[in-house]
């Protein structure tokens, strides 16, 4: 009787497996694009492929410290705005 249930179970995920394969091709048809074309887009973005951003500012009394212009300043552009500087002083 085991034997029997575990056939059934796997028969009922072969044909579950059929039957996403088949939805999946019909997806891609749809679209008029094929599978590998469909899967190989991964839907859009992805964490960690984007392309590094190049420095906008950097520190006039420390050519090694830049700043892209995203997330939090850095002390030296924020201690350099409270002290008159504008954001063009630092641009490279």
């Amino acid at each position: 009787m085991q034997v029997e249930i575990e056939k059934a179970i796997k028969n009922r995920q072969q044909q579950e497996v059929t039957k996403a394969r088949e939805q999946i091709l019909a997806i891609a048809q749809g679209l008029g694009v094929s599978v590998e074309e469909l899967l190989a887009n991964n839907g859009g973005k992805s964490k960690g492929t984007g392309k590094k951003v190049e420095a906008q500012y950097r520190n006039p009394a420390d050519n090694t410290q830049t700043w892209t212009g995203r997330g939090r300043q850095p002390r030296w552009i924020a201690d350099g705005l409270a002290g008159g500087k504008t954001l063009d002083d630092f641009r490279i």
